[in-house]
């Protein structure tokens, strides 16, 4: 039961600052989309072309989310240790498992809203160059994938921010690199091989947009993804950074709580 409430406190928690917070999140919900047809006009020199439109989407859908949540998360713990609640949180019987889940959780949920919108504009975009947008139950995989190894990352960078301070450079940089080499804008089948090698195994969005190109694009199915490492690494992926993310984290707490360093910034 203290797991329970624990967990919930802080989903609501989470949901609280996002309803606080909703002049920022309108504004992302304009900013991003813009951001969107911005990027498609400058690869079609200028014109909203079709070929580019879809493409283009999926990877700034997933890119849109793994901002959000990552940085969403990371922000939250950052607040609590600049104002002594994160320690005050440990001295409490609460699990601390608790307190993380319900961060990941609200800042999925919180996630949500501007990826949509960026998805809303596309839809848009597409439906005024006379397409449509496709839909394939199988995309709810690769979009499950893209969901739990971002969560996977945000452990790695939170764990990071207890015990190194001031590292808010790197949540803006990582999503810098995701945006140019981690197939977003570009395929990875584009990239040097080097490159799209380190993205397929690091950056948790690259197995799940390929994915989803070859369903909706390509119309393939799960089992014959014809791009990328197939089925068995989009699933494998996330989970091997999800766990590296909790023996990370983990390790770092714990050096954290045994230094005393947890309210300390």
């Amino acid at each position: 039961m203290t797991f329970i409430r624990g967990f919930a406190a802080e989903v609501r928690k989470g949901l609280l600052n996002l309803l606080a917070g909703w002049r920022e999140v309108l504004l992302e919900m304009i900013t991003f989309p813009l951001f969107y047809l911005l990027i498609v006009l400058f690869m079609g020199r200028g014109q909203l072309r079709a070929d580019l439109l879809l493409p283009v989407l999926l990877g700034m859908v997933a890119l849109t989310f793994i901002h959000e949540q990552v940085n969403r998360v990371f922000w939250s713990y950052l607040g609590d240790i600049q104002s002594g609640v994160l320690e005050q949180t440990y001295l409490t019987p609460l699990p601390s498992a608790a307190s993380i889940l319900g961060r990941q959780v609200a800042a999925v949920i919180a996630a949500v809203p501007t990826a949509l919108a960026v998805l809303a504009t596309g839809a848009v975009a597409i439906a005024v160059q006379g397409g449509q947008l496709p839909f394939d139950a199988q995309v709810i995989v690769p979009l499950a994938a893209i969901a739990l190894g971002t969560c996977g990352l945000a452990l790695i960078l939170c764990g990071l921010t207890l015990v190194f301070k001031r590292i808010e450079i790197i949540t803006q940089l990582s999503v810098a690199v995701y945006a140019i080499v981690g197939g977003t804008l570009v395929p990875l089948a584009a990239l040097p091989d080097p490159v799209a090698f380190l993205s397929r195994v690091l950056v948790p969005i690259a197995p799940g947009i390929e994915a989803m190109r070859d369903i909706l694009l390509g119309g393939h199915s799960l089992a014959a993804l014809p791009t990328g490492w197939g089925l068995g690494w989009l699933l494998a992926q996330p989970l091997l950074i999800t766990i590296a993310g909790v023996i990370l984290f983990n390790r770092l707490e714990h050096l954290a709580r045994r230094r005393g360093t947890l309210g300390r910034y």
